[in-house]
C-alpha cells in the first residue's frame, strides 16, 4: 500500500510504501517519525531537499527497496547508488547487507577498473558533485585515476595508507602523495600527455580536485606536464561549442586559469617560447585570470618581445569602439621591454622597433583607433630603437588617410611621433607633397634634411 508521498528536491513526487522504504533507509525512518510526531497524522507527505541525483536517484533507491534489497550495481550507476545510500543512511546498522555495503564492496575493486571505467564514474558524479566530494567518493576516484596515469608514465610512486573504503570518515580512504608526479624528460612528453584529451570531458570542479590531489593547484603548481594539460583543457573548453564560453561558465574556470598561468610564469623561458606565451595569454584571458597573474605573464612576454612576430601582437581587442586589436596590451608589452631589468641590446631594441612599426602600419586603418593610442604605441620605445623613421611615417600616413575627419591640430599631433632627422630624403619628399600632412610639419621635415636652409632663413630674418 502506497501510504507515503515523498517530494524530491521540490520537484517530482513519489507515492511509496512507508513500511518498505523505511525498512532500508535509516534517515527516511527518522524523518517519518519526526513528521508523525509533528502532525499526528498517518500517511503524510514529506519533502527531501538536496537529494543526490534528484528524482532519478530516488527512483533507483525505490527499486532497490521494492526488490527486497537487491539491485544490479555497475560502473554506470555505482556513484549514484553509493551517494544515495550515504544520504539515506542505508547502512548495515539499519538492515543487513544494505545498499551502502553493497556499493562499498563494488567500489573496493576500483584499482582494478580500466581507465575509462574510472572516468565514467567520475563523469556520473557531476550532477551531485557536492555530495560526492563531501563523502570522499571523488577523492577515491581521483586517487585511482592518478595511479593509472603514474603507472603508465612510470613517473611517480603511489603510496596508499589504506585500501579500504571507509564510510565513517573520508580521511581514512586512499591517501595519495606525489611530490615528483609526472616529471619527465622531453623524450617522454608524448607518453605523458596520453591522458589529456580524455580528461577534457570532466567538469572544472572535478579538474580542480584532480589538481589538489596532485598538490598542484593555484600557487602550488610547479609542474610542466600539469601546466600543459591545463592549457589543453582550457583550449578545449573554449572551443567545445564553437562559440566560446558564456560569462557565467568562464568564472568556473578562473581557478584553473590562475593555476595555469602560475605554472607558466614559474617555468618561464625554459619551456615556453615567446609565441607560446602569446598563445597562453590568448587562451587564459577568456577565463577570468587574475590581474596579478596576467601582469606577471605580460612581464615575461615583455622581456622576450624581441622574439615576437607581427602575428603574435595581433590580439583581438573586441571590435566596435574598443578597436579591432588590443592596442593597450602591445603598449604595455613595449614599455615592459624598454624598461626591462636586463637592459636590451641595441640589436634586440632595433628588432622590437621594427616590430612596433609593422604593428602601427597594421592597426592604422582601424577607424576606431584613438590618436592617443596610436601615439602611445609609436612613442613607447626610445629614439635609438629605430635607425630610420620611414616606416613610422608610412604608419602615420595610413592613419591620417583612414581618419580624414581629424583637424589640422590633431594631424600635427599625430606627426609628433616622427623624428624628421631620421627620415630618408624620399620619405621627406613624399611627406612634403602629402595633402594629409599640415604645411608647418612639412616645412619642419624639409628643414631637418637641409640645415643650410635654416641658416638662410636666419640670415634673411636678420
Amino acid at each position: 500500500m502506497c501510504n507515503l508521498q515523498i517530494r524530491i528536491n521540490g520537484q517530482q513526487a513519489f507515492f511509496v510504501s512507508e513500511r518498505i522504504m523505511s525498512r532500508y533507509c535509516g534517515k527516511l525512518r527518522k524523518i517519518i517519525k519526526q513528521e508523525k510526531r509533528r502532525t499526528q497524522i498517518r500517511g503524510s507527505e514529506i519533502e527531501i531537499d538536496d537529494f543526490p541525483g534528484g528524482a532519478d536517484g530516488f527512483e533507483q533507491i525505490a527499486r532497490f527497496c521494492y526488490n527486497n534489497g537487491s539491485i544490479d550495481i555497475s560502473v554506470s550507476n555505482a556513484s549514484l547508488l553509493y551517494c544515495c545510500a550515504m544520504f539515506l543512511d542505508m547502512s548495515d546498522r539499519v538492515f543487513t547487507h544494505n545498499l551502502l555495503n553493497q556499493t562499498e564492496v563494488f567500489l573496493e575493486g576500483i584499482f582494478y577498473w580500466s581507465w575509462y571505467e574510472i572516468l565514467t564514474v567520475l563523469k556520473n558524479c557531476e550532477p551531485f558533485i557536492c555530495f560526492a566530494l563531501s563523502c570522499g567518493l571523488i577523492q577515491k576516484l581521483l586517487s585511482s585515476l592518478v595511479a593509472k596515469i603514474v603507472h603508465k608514465t612510470d613517473a611517480a610512486h603511489v603510496k596508499s595508507v589504506s585500501s579500504s573504503f571507509s564510510t565513517s570518515s573520508p580521511d581514512t580512504s586512499l591517501s595519495f602523495t606525489s611530490p615528483s608526479l609526472l616529471k619527465s624528460s622531453s623524450s617522454k612528453k608524448a607518453v605523458c600527455s596520453w591522458w589529456y584529451q580524455d580528461m577534457t570531458t570532466l567538469s572544472p570542479r572535478i579538474i580542480e580536485q584532480f589538481l589538489r590531489t596532485l598538490g598542484s593547484y593555484g600557487s602550488e603548481n610547479n609542474n610542466l606536464i600539469v601546466t600543459k594539460f591545463l592549457l589543453h583543457y582550457l583550449k578545449n573548453a573554449h572551443h567545445s561549442d564553437g562559440k566560446g564560453l558564456r560569462c557565467c561558465d568562464a568564472t568556473e574556470y578562473a581557478g584553473l586559469a590562475d593555476t595555469t598561468v602560475h605554472g607558466v610564469v614559474l617555468i618561464g623561458k625554459t619551456s615556453f617560447s615567446c609565441r607560446s606565451l602569446f598563445w597562453v595569454l590568448r587562451i587564459t584571458s577568456g577565463f577570468g585570470v587574475s590581474h596579478e597573474l596576467r601582469a606577471k605573464l605580460e612581464m615575461l612576454i615583455g622581456g622576450m618581445l624581441d622574439q615576437a612576430t607581427l602575428d603574435d601582437l595581433l590580439v583581438c581587442g573586441g571590435g566596435n569602439r574598443n578597436g579591432v586589436y588590443d592596442v593597450n596590451l602591445v603598449l604595455r608589452l613595449a614599455r615592459l621591454f624598454a624598461n626591462h631589468h636586463e637592459k636590451p641590446s641595441l640589436e634586440a631594441m632595433r628588432r622590437v622597433g621594427f616590430l612596433i612599426d609593422m604593428y602601427l602600419i597594421e592597426i592604422g586603418p582601424d577607424p576606431n583607433l584613438k590618436t592617443s593610442k596610436f601615439l602611445g604605441v609609436a612613442e613607447s620605445l626610445p629614439d635609438h630603437a629605430r635607425s630610420s623613421f620611414d616606416q613610422v611615417y608610412r604608419a602615420v600616413d595610413i592613419y591620417l588617410q583612414s581618419h580624414p575627419w581629424l583637424s589640422e591640430e590633431e594631424r600635427s599631433r599625430v606627426c609628433r611621433c616622427l623624428n624628421y632627422e631620421k627620415l630618408s630624403l624620399e620619405a621627406c619628399k613624399d611627406l612634403a607633397k602629402s595633402p594629409r600632412i599640415p604645411p608647418r610639419i612639412a616645412v619642419q621635415a624639409l628643414a631637418s634634411q637641409h640645415p643650410s636652409l635654416q641658416l638662410k632663413r636666419f640670415v634673411h630674418h636678420s
